[in-house]
């Protein structure tokens, strides 16, 4: 299994949006593979194909404490939201080092295909319908610091920039 190469915002690539996937072959279950391995060696709970820089709409997420509970979600789409809604303290391996709280629907319906294209659907709630939610937004070209204010937001790219030409400076 790969290494993939995270992309750290205020990247560019990050805004872009995710094309379905029509192929389900020996690719995508390595990209699939590759995009689980990156995120547990980050380590993370969830990622979109979008931060390695694939601009496919592929998410993998596993919240359990052992690691060892892999879901991959192939193409989601949201089928249901609840209206009350819940604050989480978000934070995401294309921003690494903040936490933030966001704001979201408390309970979400699924429907997504499996690496061999199988459809199947999902209620979620609590972690795990906030990282569906975060991870569907990065396939949407979107990244959680833009729910948070202009200046929060302003001060994290900042951040992010001088983080970044500190350590080409220090290679």
């Amino acid at each position: 299994m790969a290494l993939l190469n995270i992309l750290r915002y205020p990247d560019p690539r990050l805004h872009k949006v995710a094309k379905p996937v029509t192929v389900f072959d020996e690719r995508l279950t390595t990209l699939v593979a590759d995009m689980a391995h990156t995120m547990y060696e980050a380590p993370g709970v969830g990622l979109a194909a979008t931060q390695v820089d694939v601009h496919e709409q592929i998410v993998v997420i596993d919240i359990s404490e052992q690691g060892n509970e892999l879901r991959v979600f192939i193409n989601p789409e949201l089928l249901w939201a609840s209206e009350e809604t819940k604050s989480y303290d978000e934070g995401c391996l294309s921003v690494p080092g903040i936490y933030d709280g966001v704001e979201r629907p408390a309970r979400v319906k699924v429907r997504a295909l499996d690496v061999n294209g199988q459809p199947f659907e999902i209620d979620a709630d609590d972690l795990l319908a906030v990282c569906i939610q975060h991870e569907m937004d990065h396939l949407k070209g979107k990244v959680f610091v833009e729910y948070l204010s202009p200046l929060k937001r302003n001060r994290i790219k900042t951040k992010m920039l001088k983080e970044e030409r500190e350590a080409r400076r220090d290679k």
